[in-house]
């Protein structure tokens, strides 16, 4: 389960209990109706922490908003992008792939490495016998990278095939897949969002190249990306989703879509304020799959809960039930 998702249950429940009534004790003395009275009247002055008021507020503790991993950021100025979404798959930079074959044919007397191995360029990947000469000599990696394909095992003739294929990971490229009505909006140089849905991670690259023609196969074209990859963390092979910026608009406010909510009908946004949080109403413009600009309801610089924001809905909700109660 995901840790923030379980953290998130953990405190509604406990916040769900701090609001329950304790049932009073069948001993404990009768109170006054002047007592309850003033009871009541404190309770409805302070509330419960945790929990919302009549006027869309929410208590919470620093632990608390910690602990469901509520993330505040400010309202600020954004860029809202137009974007064409694509799909693509992960591969090796050829430019950075080289393939390794014996230099003189021979036996092969040992082999060093094997397929995933790091190699350094110069490093030796295995030894050979000349048939000619009988010295042996060392077949090394022109490149420093890791090995993907070993077709040399000891005792061997080397003949002219390839005995290994050694591949710099350092960077990759996406191929996207490009339709023909599309291929008059993606030009080099455009910026890219590249997604991996099963892993959550995202990065920025470029358009590096746009084929001139396409394939028969499945009726599109590539667009290719270069992506830095210097942490190993995108892995050819695997497929990804992209978003190429078409356009971009500067605008003066903005937040994040995940800050947004929607009570009676109205979207909200949860605002920092004292000691929790105000659900407060804002007007939306424009957006991407990351912002939304706000033309009303919020100021630059107001802090505001940007991820997890669903807490404090069901949280807001629940004290809403309590007052009606």
């Amino acid at each position: 389960m995901n840790t923030h998702l379980f953290a998130a249950t953990m405190l509604l429940l406990t916040l769900t209990a701090c609001g329950r009534s304790e049932p009073q004790a069948a001993d404990a003395p009768a109170k006054s109706p002047e007592a309850g009275q003033v009871e009541s009247q404190e309770a409805a002055g302070h509330g419960e922490e945790g929990h919302g008021d009549e006027h869309g507020g929410l208590k919470l503790t620093a632990e608390q908003i910690a602990t469901a991993g509520i993330e505040l950021a400010e309202a600020q100025p954004a860029s809202i992008r137009e974007t064409l979404p694509l799909y693509g798959v992960i591969a090796p930079n050829a430019e950075r792939v080289r393939e390794v074959a014996a230099r003189y044919p021979g036996v092969i007397r040992s082999v060093d490495k094997k397929v995933g191995d790091t190699v350094r360029q110069g490093e030796a990947l295995a030894t050979v016998e000349s048939n000619e000469s009988l010295q042996t000599y060392a077949v090394v990696a022109p490149l420093a990278g890791v090995v993907t394909t070993r077709n040399a095992n000891p005792g061997e003739q080397t003949g002219d095939k390839l005995l290994f294929t050694v591949a710099d990971l350092s960077t990759v490229w996406i191929e996207l897949s490009l339709f023909p009505r599309d291929v008059a909006k993606v030009h080099v140089g455009q910026q890219v969002k590249v997604h991996s849905n099963d892993t959550g991670m995202s990065t920025d690259g470029k358009v590096v190249y746009v084929a001139p023609f396409g394939s028969s196969s499945n009726q599109t074209l590539t667009a290719r990306v270069l992506l830095d990859n210097a942490d190993r963390r995108w892995a050819p092979g695997l497929y990804v989703t992209a978003e190429v910026t078409l356009a971009e608009t500067q605008v003066p406010l903005a937040v994040r879509n995940t800050a947004l909510q929607t009570l009676e009908d109205r979207s909200v946004v949860f605002v920092s304020e004292g000691e929790g949080f105000e659900a407060r109403p804002v007007q939306l413009g424009r957006n991407d799959s990351e912002y939304t600009e706000l033309v009303g309801g919020l100021r630059a610089g107001e802090r505001y809960a940007a991820r997890n924001s669903f807490i404090l809905k069901a949280e807001l909700g629940k004290g809403e039930a309590a007052h009606e109660d």
